[in-house]
């Protein structure tokens, strides 16, 4: 089944191209079915392309979802139109009133400022505890992670001396747990990050369940309230472009803080092609995502969440 995707959302075209079923909200309104509603808090500078490479995702499903933008009133993005966040976005004063399935939080370019010091600390923290009584399961992705945690549990980042930058293998803890139905013993993740986690302040605290990690980039999966708060701090997310793009891009603003991407090119050879090593766990994260954690827990009656 499709996803429901706002009228003319640009995610729409650029999806069709890649054979996945997407379906506008003209069409998805002829159907007679309760959809999964979704919220995305899309805190990323290039909203386009982290829209498209969730959808891309959430699209591995048989289940029809309904998707919602969500903004920051305290927050106007430098790199997207002005015309796309009114068009495709509503402001969390307005979706606060409403109650969700499942919910992803992003990562955003601001993890080497302490929380407090985030220009829209105030807002975020409103919406990650409405999020704990409006939403069945909550997906925190890097920065957004890391805020939460800090933000739920108390638990600090720390600065790294260089950008954890790269595909890094991950080791699951708990093979059983739904949300790792499908996955190998190890699995690939990119990461791409200033700061970090560290292992003793999340298994020191007993509402927390640390489920992957890497000997190379730590933390990498943690797990609160059964499942209802899932804190990711990598992303499987990316296109296979991504850290070529950052990479670029640091190179070109003379960073002396960024090394080549690891396990990425080809040869780790930055004139050939990135070698696409995390795209089938990709898909299988947030399909257990939406299908054990997200449709099996969420009642049919929206109402009744929290």
């Amino acid at each position: 089944m499709p996803l429901r995707l706002p009228d003319r959302l640009p995610a729409i075209e650029l999806l069709k191209k890649e054979n996945i079923f997407v379906m506008d909200a003209t069409r998805a309104h002829s159907q007679d079915i309760r959809p999964l509603r979704i919220a995305i808090l899309n805190l990323m500078p290039l909203k386009v392309t982290t829209e498209t490479d969730l959808i891309r995702l959430l699209s591995n499903t048989p289940l029809q979802m309904e998707i919602n933008f969500m903004k920051l009133r305290s927050h106007t993005p430098k790199n997207t139109p002005i015309e796309h966040m009114m068009m495709f976005y509503k402001d969390f004063a307005t979706l606060s009133r409403e109650k969700f399935d499942g919910m992803i939080i992003t990562g955003a370019p601001v993890e080497t400022l302490e929380y407090e010091d985030v220009s829209y600390w105030d807002e975020i923290s409103q919406i990650f505890e409405w999020a704990k009584s409006h939403v069945t399961s909550t997906l925190y992705i890097c920065w957004a992670a890391q805020a939460g945690l800090y933000y739920h549990y108390g638990i600090p980042k720390y600065p790294l001396k260089k950008k954890m930058f790269g595909i890094f293998p991950q080791y699951t803890l708990d093979s059983q747990l739904p949300i790792f139905r499908g996955f190998d013993d190890v699995f690939m993740m990119p990461h791409s990050r200033h700061t970090e986690l560290r292992r003793a302040d999340i298994v020191a605290n007993s509402a927390l369940t640390l489920i992957a990690e890497s000997a190379e980039s730590g933390v990498s999966m943690v797990m609160a309230r059964g499942g209802r708060e899932f804190f990711v701090t990598g992303h499987l997310e990316y296109s296979p472009d991504t850290l070529d793009k950052e990479y670029r891009r640091d190179v070109a603003l003379g960073r002396d803080d960024v090394d080549l991407p690891k396990n990425y090119y080809r040869d780790d050879d930055p004139a050939k092609e990135p070698v696409v090593r995390w795209r089938a766990h990709a898909n299988l994260l947030f399909s257990n995502w939406i299908n054990y954690y997200v449709y099996q827990e969420t009642p049919y009656n929206i109402n009744e969440i929290g």
